[in-house]
């Protein structure tokens, strides 16, 4: 039986992180909104936190507020 998965897309998260990272756009994007707030307050963990983020990202690790995984590249139905 398959885990069950995010309706976020991982090809948004991950553009977000690249573009946004250090202020926790894809963060936000995925409903860790209070991680995200640390991000910005932060700069993104000076670029390390995004960095890190952005290699989890896309190894298909990252996870939404619900602990499911992001790991479609694009919304189903889209």
């Amino acid at each position: 039986m398959a885990a069950p998965i995010s309706t976020k897309s991982r090809l948004v998260a991950l553009l977000l992180c690249w573009f946004l990272g250090i202020f926790g756009a894809h963060r936000f994007y995925v409903g860790k909104n209070g991680t995200a707030a640390l991000m910005i307050v932060t700069l993104g963990g000076l670029g390390i936190w995004a960095l890190v983020d952005l290699i989890i990202i896309v190894c298909g690790a990252f996870t939404d507020k619900d602990g499911l995984k992001v790991f479609q590249w694009m919304e189903p139905g889209a």
